[in-house]
This record gives structure tokens, sequence and C-alpha cells, in this order.
């Protein structure tokens, strides 16, 4: 089969990158004389038949632009009989050969709804800060995360120690500890709190714990004391948590949400190659007749790996690194 249209968009939180990864699957596209367009903000773009045709002159210059220029968004009609069907006569309409989508697991499972109704071929390109996506070792826009929310901190802490205060700091990434444990360890935090070393089950008896901790930690020395948190960890989040904490144990804490600042900026290095070599591959894959799979970068080494197995939630924080920081790195209380 003679391929001549490709489709991309981007889906779900936008990442450090993602534009990156546009540009290197449209240079590559155009490069072996397949036409690409854009779908804008995300899977709508596919229902509500909103494009723009991607040239070379298109992503000229936005290799170092965050957010993406097709716009992103999530889409509950994708989740419905009506909207996968919508999708289809969109693909159908421009007559598209390939659907490369890149974004989180979530986004993928839409491209596997899709392909029980469409025949064309699909591809993903993971692309978010929570690096939660199965197979590949990052994800796009998790290094540029990583460093945003570091640097954040690292300006938390000139204030931390100038007024002796103790912070609670609230990190994105969904269900998943990556950029919780990564930021803290090297941030130098006294506590880092993620699922993969604390569940609430008796919070109570933790927030107990942690209180004490920081009031050992506080006799006896002077000085700051930072709590990097994972989103979604602790109900009500990192407000509550210090709320709890200067009810019942007379600890005053602040808390920072970071929030969105960690999604936005220009990628780093990182995410820019990453991203580069991944919509590259992409191509690849769509001119070697590839369907349902998903690119992935394991020891430096950009592979192919099926799409749903990526969206399985097996992928876990290195135990090296949870060790290092409760057992060595960590004022730590005995969770």
């Amino acid at each position: 089969m003679t391929l001549k249209r490709i489709g991309v968009l981007t889906s779900g939180g936008d990442a450090p990158g993602m534009n990156a990864a546009i540009r290197a699957i449209v240079l590559g596209a155009n490069h072996h004389g397949i036409e690409a367009i854009g779908f804008m903000y995300g899977y709508n773009g596919l229902i509500n038949d909103e494009f723009v045709l991607l040239t070379n002159s298109t992503v000229n210059n936005i290799i170092h632009r965050g957010g993406t220029i097709l716009k992103s968004a999530r889409c509950k009609e994708m989740q419905t009989e009506e909207g996968i069907n919508q999708a289809t006569s969109t693909l159908l309409k421009h007559k598209i050969d390939a659907l490369i989508v890149i974004g989180g697991d979530g986004s993928f499972k839409g491209l596997l709804a899709l392909q029980k109704e469409w025949n064309g071929q699909v591809i993903g390109v993971p692309g978010t800060i929570d690096n939660d996506v199965d197979k590949t070792d990052y994800t796009i826009g998790y290094s540029t995360a990583l460093n945003t929310a570091i640097d954040a901190i690292d300006k938390i802490r000139d204030t931390a120690d100038a007024f002796e205060r103790i912070f609670i700091v609230e990190v994105m990434g969904r269900n998943s500890g990556f950029l919780a444990f990564n930021v803290g360890i090297a941030s130098g935090a006294e506590q880092v709190l993620s699922f993969e070393n604390f569940t609430v089950d008796d919070s109570e008896k933790k927030l107990h714990s942690l209180a004490s901790d920081i009031q050992r930690v506080i006799k006896k020395r002077n000085g700051s004391y930072i709590i990097v948190i994972a989103e979604n960890l602790w109900e009500g989040g990192a407000n509550n948590l210090a709320q709890q904490l200067k009810v019942k144990a007379g600890i005053d804490c602040t808390a920072c949400i970071l929030g969105h600042i960690q999604r936005g900026g220009s990628p780093v290095a990182k995410d820019r190659i990453l991203a580069t070599k991944m919509g590259v591959a992409a191509i690849q894959a769509v001119i070697s007749g590839k369907t349902s799979v998903m690119t992935g970068e394991c020891n430096n080494e950009v592979s192919l790996f099926d799409l749903e197995a990526s969206t399985l939630h097996y992928k876990k924080v290195n135990q090296n690194i949870i060790d290092a920081q409760q057992n060595i790195l960590a004022i730590n209380a005995q969770f």
C-alpha cells in the first residue's frame, strides 16, 4: 500500500517536547512524500473535523517551544460509541492512512478504541510529565518537569532557610511517584511522601509519626524542613496536610502546590532529543506497516512496543531510589 496521508494529534495533558515530536513527525513524513494533517484540540479535532495542513514551514522553529501548536484537550466523547464513530468518519473523509497520537495512556486507549472501527494504522508516542507509561524509560516532558520542580524547590529552600520554616511542596504525577521521588532526592528534601512508600490507610498514625519526626529534627538543629508530596496521595492535598499538622501537632507549615508550572516552559535538551527520536521512529513504523504500537526508549535505544501493553501501569519507580531516600538520604520517619 502506498502511504499518502497521516494524521497527528496531541491529547491529554500537555508536556514540554510535544512540539519537538510534531516537528520530527512532519519532517519525517514530508521527507518520504507523505502529507501530514494535524487535528486540533486532541480527539476533539477528529470528532469536530478541525484540522490544519502541516508542512515543513509549519514546524519551523518550534522545537524549543513548550505546549503544543496543535493544542490539547481531554475528550469524554471518545468514551462513547457515537464519538468513536464520528472520529472514524473524519479519518475516512480525509483518507488518513495512519494516525499518530502524542500523549499518555488515556490517549492511547482512545487509539485502541479507534482501531476497532477503523482499518488505518495507529501509532502512539508517549508524551506526559508523569512518566507513567509502561515500556519506555522516559516519556516526553518528564525531564523538563523534573528540572522545573527542582528549580522551584531550590528557591523555596532559600526562603525556608531564611525563616527556618517547614514547607510541604506538592508535585504532579497523577498516581505515580516518579516526579515526587526524583525531585525529592535532587532537591535534598527531608521527606518524600509518595505512593511507593506511603499509604493513608492509617493516616492518623502516620500523621503523628511525621509530626514527631519534624519536632525531633527541629529541636536537634535549626533550619528548614521540606517535604515533597505527590499529588492525590493525601486527602485534601498539601494544604490539608499542613492544616492537620498545625491543628493536631502544633506545627506551622507552609503548603506550596507547584501545579501546572511543571507542564510549561521550554523543553530541556533531553526532551527535545527524545521527542525527535520518537517522532522519527513513529514515521518509520508507519512506513514499515506497523500498527497498534508505541515508540519507546529503553537503555538509550528507541524501539516499538505493543500499544495496549503500554497502558497497564506496571512501570514502577526504581526500588534503589526508594531505598536510598528512605534509609539514607531522608531525615527519616519510619512509616
